[in-house]
């Protein structure tokens, strides 16, 4: 009987996913995997003014930045910084042993990461927009 793929609805997997999930992670990663996902969001404050925000999403030990956004006229004020330590401080309550961010490749973005203690851990040529990504870590704990 020939298989059909078809495209589906968000959602429509769910069921599916909750049932099989676990082998297929014990499969992939050789040993029973407890994997809880989570998501942590975080806000700069100026008074009632939100000034900053980033987003990291923890899986498997790890934490990575989703996003860090900071209005332009804040963006040398240690904002940023701040956001990513406070980030840091979530991840290693929560036992992740790395941080990781991708962003352009050689770009100011990279520079801010690299003041923040990630170091480029890898490029991948071409991968967002046609643009070379760097894969940037920091080692927690």
């Amino acid at each position: 009987m020939p298989v059909e793929i078809v495209g589906v609805e968000a959602g429509a997997i769910e069921e599916f996913v909750r049932g099989n999930e676990r082998e297929a992670l014990k499969t992939l990663f050789n040993f029973s995997v407890v994997w809880h996902e989570q998501r942590h969001d975080f806000a700069a404050m100026d008074g009632e003014q939100i000034i900053g925000v980033a987003t990291i999403r923890i899986a498997a030990s790890l934490a990575h930045v989703e996003r860090a956004i900071v209005l332009p006229a804040r963006r040398l004020d240690g904002v940023g910084r701040a956001l990513l330590e406070r980030a840091a401080e979530v991840a290693n309550y929560n036992n992740c042993h790395k941080m990781s961010a991708l962003v352009p490749h050689r770009s100011g973005v990279q520079r801010f990461l690299e003041c923040c203690n990630y170091k480029e851990e890898a490029v991948l040529p071409q991968h967002t927009f046609k643009l070379d990504m760097a894969a940037m870590r920091r080692f927690l704990l």
